[in-house]
């Protein structure tokens, strides 16, 4: 897997769904994608009503506040299954809660969208659409299904930007991970323990992180915090470490819990997103702080 390249290298992209963005979880109760019409006719209504901040607003609201201006370093698109109708209650959403640097959207009306992600230069794509994230992840991009049910984010670091990661098939490639739904933990153990100066090949987030680790270096009014959150225990730490290392690319903070729940640990964190590929971690996650699902992997592959 490869950097996504992007025409503007001094500037981080989000693509992100309305539904990611903003709580439209009512509206979608009444969406049929036979026949729309009932979600759009409810869209229009709520024209001048301003959607309530979904899942991802608090990583959006502080990634824009890197922006200067003088100079735009963060970029946030919408990229979106709604109808134009529909969007423009998003963009009337966008305006109200004051993103006024939102400037950028396509509206597909049921169209896949992830299609535009190349053209955007997308370092990550957020969206509560599953096929539509697996498609990116296959493209190669960063993406996330939103999980939308997800408690919403502390306002404790307004000065902040906080993002957790897991490791295997997130930030790294599942090779790891493999080896351990094969073969066992002792097995996965003394495989890491082995290769633990090997570094382990880059995984789907590992571009984005790169972004973030480059936004941080020149500096501005946030701060970026991030932290590594991973199942894995000693010895197998090491090889994470390591490869990190190798990367030039530093975390602020790592969690080795040796398969405790992550919930609780993320609740003293305080992210304004974490990204991690088992559902259950997600799941444990979302009960405290606003999460993802990132569907790359032997976890998500067809079971025989």
């Amino acid at each position: 897997m490869s950097d996504t390249p992007n025409a503007d290298d001094d500037k981080l992209v989000v693509a992100i769904s309305s539904r990611a963005l903003f709580d439209f979880e009512e509206e979608n109760r009444v969406f049929d994608p036979v026949d729309p019409r009932a979600y759009m006719q409810l869209q229009l209504e709520r024209l001048d009503t301003p959607a309530r901040p979904g899942v991802a607003f608090s990583l959006v609201r502080k990634l824009l506040a890197f922006n200067t201006p003088g100079r735009q370093r963060v970029e946030v698109v919408v990229l979106s299954r709604n109808d134009p109708v529909s969007g423009m209650r998003v963009f009337r959403s966008v305006r109200a809660h004051g993103l006024t640097s939102v400037q950028r959207g396509v509206f597909t009306q049921g169209a896949a969208p992830f299609r535009y992600l190349r053209p955007l230069g997308a370092h990550l794509f957020l969206s509560a659409n599953e096929a539509d994230v697996r498609e990116a992840l296959v493209l190669g991009f960063a993406a996330a299904q939103v999980a939308t049910h997800s408690a919403p984010a502390a306002d404790t670091h307004q000065d902040e930007v906080r993002i957790a990661f897991d490791g295997d098939a997130v930030l790294f490639s599942d090779e790891a991970e493999r080896v351990y739904q094969s073969a066992g933990l002792d097995a996965f153990q003394a495989h890491e323990s082995e290769k633990a100066a090997l570094p382990l090949p880059p995984g789907p987030f590992k571009p984005f992180l790169a972004a973030l680790h480059r936004l941080q270096q020149r500096g501005g009014p946030m701060r970026i915090r991030t932290a590594l959150v991973t199942a894995r225990g000693a010895p197998a730490h090491e090889r994470a470490i390591q490869t990190l290392m190798h990367w030039n690319i530093a975390v602020d903070e790592a969690m080795f819990l040796g398969g405790m729940p992550k919930g609780p640990f993320l609740r003293e964190f305080e992210p304004d997103f974490f990204f991690d590929d088992q559902t259950g971690h997600v799941l444990s996650a979302a009960q405290h702080v606003p999460a993802g699902l990132v569907r790359s992997g032997i976890a998500h592959e067809p079971h025989e």
